[in-house]
């Protein structure tokens, strides 16, 4: 019974990729059959019911965290800080080391803003742009693209991946940052050399476009409309409570909008809800998005993936594949476990979010210590759903960047990470029995 109706519900997946349609629909049929399956297994409509809302339940400190994201990054685009921060950051592509700089920039973009598909529609079309006119291999600018794009949305203060991790595990968001960074020292640094060497062999012409002109057509770019990241950033070296550091982040945005751009009282509450929307033909490519709209949908996706979590909990539909992961991590090593389950989640589940969840349902026993599970789950579903050509988190941002899917074998971050986290486990595992054997 179980194995059918996962079947079913991987199918349901499968179509929505095939005829394009939104993966929501597939997770909203999946509800039913989860449900249909928890009746079958004896329980009532009201424990149904319950069963899921037990589930949101776990997540309804991240869905307010959403509606201030989605807040945040359309009153930054208002603002002028993302063009600013576009614009100051183009400035310093050298032709020669474009590769590792488009990997860099995108890396940078993404930390500040926190969203990978926000991060690929901005700095990461701009990089392609440039790539084209400068003759640069399109499949090596997509590749530094995605490995720079998921960076941010691993490691950022306010990506939805992140806190997402950080509510399933119950841990401190900036805790789990820090032992992220000391994770990706190794693989960050032999990507931008990785990056470097491809860049400096590989054949380049032409200059990089001035895009300053172009967004002085709609923004004025003062130097204080970068005030809204920077306080952000330090809010968050600080500590700060997430919630809080993206609410006074906002509010010194709102004047920004209002006194330097011309934004009216009237036009904020369409701003706040549909995001920036451009008049410029031009320009809607690079700075159009944001809002609160723009989140329902990964809080749809968010919602619908914690009804699971709660009826997988209480009908033990995922029991026996716990317990075959579990077996799995003395085998080999609890992150060695996860990698494994991350790619098969990815790979069923098509999106970032409901491969984040099912990882973390599937792997919480494996490794029962929170901030090691919330570091395996950063290292693992978060990078490797972008592998998957037909994951959307790797379809989007190629579609958006107009790269070829080769891109997806030259995100060498991407790769090198996982690889580096399965050298250290069994490393540490090595020594650790090397130690046990000795006599004592």
């Amino acid at each position: 019974m179980e194995l059918l109706v996962l079947s079913l519900f991987c199918g349901a997946l499968l179509l929505c990729i095939l005829f394009g349609q939104s993966i929501v629909y597939a997770l909203v049929a999946g509800l039913f059959l989860f449900l249909f399956y928890a009746g079958k297994k004896g329980f009532g409509w009201r424990e149904q019911l319950e069963m899921s809302l037990s589930g949101i339940k776990t997540v309804k400190n991240i869905l307010i965290t959403f509606v201030l994201i989605g807040m945040l990054t359309a009153l930054w685009r208002d603002a002028g800080t993302i063009p600013l921060i576009v614009c100051y950051a183009t400035r310093m592509i050298q032709p020669s080391l474009f590769l590792v700089m488009a990997f860099l920039l995108n890396c940078m973009v993404s930390v500040l803003t926190g969203t990978a598909f926000g991060t690929a529609a901005t700095m990461g079309v701009i990089c392609t742009t440039v790539a084209a006119t400068m003759g640069v291999d399109l499949a090596l600018t997509g590749g530094a693209v995605l490995s720079g794009i998921y960076f941010g949305d691993r490691c950022s203060p306010v990506s939805t991946s992140a806190l997402l991790v950080s509510e399933l595990t119950h841990t401190s968001i900036y805790q789990n940052i820090r032992w992220m960074c000391h994770s990706a020292v190794i693989p960050f640094l032999s990507a931008c050399a990785l990056y470097t060497v491809a860049g400096l062999w590989t054949a380049h012409a032409g200059t990089v476009p001035d895009l300053q002109s172009l967004f002085r057509t709609e923004f004025a770019l003062h130097w204080v409309a970068i005030l809204p990241a920077v306080g952000i950033l330090i809010l968050s070296v600080c500590q700060v409570k997430v919630k809080i550091a993206m609410g006074v982040s906002i509010l010194i945005a709102l004047p920004i909008s209002i006194l330097l751009q011309g934004t009216t009282l009237g036009e904020l509450p369409s701003l706040l809800f549909y995001g920036y929307q451009s008049t410029n033909p031009q320009l809607s490519g690079l700075v159009n998005g944001g809002g609160i709209f723009s989140m329902v949908k990964v809080g749809a996706i968010v919602c619908l993936s914690s009804c699971y979590a709660g009826i997988f909990q209480k009908t033990g539909l995922l029991e026996h594949a716990e317990q075959a992961v579990s077996a799995l991590s003395q085998k080999t090593t609890p992150y060695a476990a996860t990698l494994l389950t991350a790619i098969a989640t990815s790979m069923l589940a098509c999106n970032q979010t409901l491969s984040i969840m099912l990882t973390h349902q599937l792997c919480h026993r494996a490794e029962p210590n929170n901030e090691r599970l919330a570091l395996y789950l950063e290292d693992s579903a978060v990078i490797i759903a972008p592998l998957i050509p037909w994951s959307i988190a790797s379809a989007v941002p190629q579609a958006t960047l107009g790269v070829p899917a080769a891109s997806m074998a030259l995100a060498f971050f991407l790769y090198l990470l996982p690889v580096w986290r399965v050298i250290v486990a069994a490393s540490a595992k090595h020594k650790t029995h090397k130690k046990v054997a000795q006599p004592v």
